[in-house]
């Protein structure tokens, strides 16, 4: 994002409720959303229905849209959008499983981020219900997992947007992946 505190700044005045904001808002943080999109479509397949632009301004909308949400600061932002990622990606994953009636599950590494739409909808699936049992006693492991997992952020990235230390988010990473990678093996 171009800068820290011209972010912050736009994310109080909407919270406000001044309007034209979000005119403002969109080209500060259009390329860091779109980093995120891409990465996350980057290995499904080249006739996916989702394209990086639709992902960003679906996203983008469910954010600005949120009118109960107190913006805070950047930080808080980049938190938001990658549930909002998290969220498209987890709902178009139910849909396409309810259009495949079932299907063999199969399994995925947290490191993984490149499987197949036909492989990954179903995992997601099962993926996201783990991480909200997983926020329920640890929301910054979920959020770590959310962030590197969804929101294609590194470790540096993740310190920073929690305002912790990299051998923190590291710790969380390995506690979250051991966690749900248990949870996802006792549901096969």
């Amino acid at each position: 994002m171009k800068s820290t505190s011209d972010v912050t700044a736009l994310l109080i005045d909407l919270r406000a409720g001044k309007r034209g904001v979000v005119d403002y808002l969109f080209p500060l943080v259009y390329d860091e959303l779109r980093r995120i999109a891409h990465i996350h479509l980057s290995g499904e397949r080249s006739d996916h229905t989702l394209s990086t632009t639709a992902l960003v301004h679906e996203a983008y909308l469910r954010l600005v849209d949120q009118s109960r949400t107190g913006w805070q600061d950047r930080a808080h932002f980049c938190a938001v959008a990658s549930r909002a990622m998290r969220r498209i990606l987890i709902d178009y994953a139910r849909r396409r499983t309810t259009q495949k009636r079932g299907g063999s599950q199969h399994r995925i590494s947290l490191d993984d981020t490149e499987l197949a739409v036909d492989e990954k909808a179903a995992v997601l699936v099962a993926l996201d219900e783990a991480l909200d049992r997983l926020s329920g006693f640890d929301e910054r492991c979920a959020n770590v997992v959310e962030m590197r997992f969804f929101g294609g952020l590194e470790e540096r990235e993740i310190a920073e947007v929690k305002g912790v230390s990299v051998r923190t988010v590291r710790r969380d990473w390995v506690k979250a992946r051991a966690w749900l990678q248990k949870e996802l093996k006792a549901e096969n």
